[in-house]
C-alpha cells in the first residue's frame, strides 16, 4: 500500500514514515502543496495524507484541485486545527476523513486502513491466488489454513503481487510500488525478496507460485506442484 503524505513539519512527517514502513506501507513524503499536488497527479496512491497548514498551497487548496481534476485517491486531512467549521470545509471539499494533532499512531493506522479498503471496492477484501491467502485487515497471510508469518518488506511486495495475480510485473515496477521512492540501490534486491517469499510461501507446501519470466519479470499464480530439474 502506497501512501503520499504531503506534511511541512519535517521531524513529524520522518515519525509518521517510519511508523507506517513498518507496517508494510510505501510513504512518499512532500513538504509543500506544491509538490504534493504534483506527486498526486503523477503517481498512484492508496491514500493521501494532506496537512490543512502547508507552505506555497494550504491543504484546502490542493485537496480542492485533486477533486477538480477527477483525482479520487482517498484523503485524510491532518491539522493541529481542532475546530467544527474546519472539518465542515475539509468534508465539503471532498476529504474522507479528517485528524487533528496531536493523534495516536495507532489510530492514523487504522484511519488509513480502513480509507484503503473504502477508497479501492474494486479489491476484494481478502486477496487469494490458489490457496494463499492474504487478509489486508488482519495482516494475515496462510495457505492452507497455516500462517506464514512476513517481515514489513515482505508483505507489502507479496501484497502488490497478489494485486497483479496472472501479470508478469517488472522489477522497476515492483521497486516504484513496494520499495520507497527514494531507493538508490540495484534492482537485485526485488530477486533477493522474491527468492525468500519463495522458501515461506512455496517451499514448504511443495507448490511453485512465484515465477521468474526472463528477462521481463516475476509472476504469482494460482497453485501449481513445484517441478524438479
Amino acid at each position: 500500500m502506497r501512501i503520499l503524505l504531503v506534511e511541512d513539519e519535517t521531524a513529524l512527517a520522518q515519525t509518521i514514515k517510519e511508523g507506517l514502513v513498518a507496517e508494510g506501507f510505501v510513504v512518499d513524503i512532500e513538504a509543500d502543496g506544491v509538490s504534493g499536488l504534483w506527486a498526486a497527479g503523477e503517481f498512484p496512491y492508496d491514500v493521501i495524507v494532506l496537512d490543512i497548514m502547508l507552505p506555497r498551497l494550504n491543504g484546502y487548496d490542493v485537496l480542492k484541485k485533486l477533486r477538480e481534476r477527477k483525482i479520487w485517491t482517498p484523503v485524510l486531512m491532518l491539522t493541529a486545527k481542532d475546530g467544527e467549521y474546519d472539518q465542515t470545509d475539509a468534508f465539503d471539499l471532498g476529504a474522507d476523513d479528517y485528524l487533528t494533532k496531536p493523534f495516536n499512531f495507532m489510530i492514523l493506522l487504522a484511519r488509513l486502513r480502513a480509507l484503503v479498503r473504502r477508497g479501492a471496492p474494486e479489491r476484494p477484501v481478502v486477496l487469494t491466488a490458489g490457496s494463499l491467502v492474504l487478509d489486508p485487515s488482519r495482516r494475515l497471510v496462510e495457505r492452507r489454513g497455516v500462517p506464514i508469518p512476513l517481515t514489513a518488506r515482505e508483505y507489502g511486495l507479496l501484497l502488490y503481487l497478489m494485486r497483479h495475480t496472472g501479470d508478469v510485473v517488472s522489477k522497476a515496477q515492483i521497486l516504484e510500488n513496494v520499495w520507497d521512492s527514494a531507493y538508490s540501490g540495484g534492482e537485485n534486491v526485488v530477486e533477493v525478496y522474491i527468492g525468500y517469499l519463495r522458501k515461506k510461501l512455496d517451499a514448504p507446501f511443495g507448490v511453485q507460485t512465484l515465477h521468474t519470466v526472463r528477462g521481463l519479470g516475476y509472476r504469482l499464480d494460482a497453485d501449481a506442484p513445484a517441478t524438479t530439474r
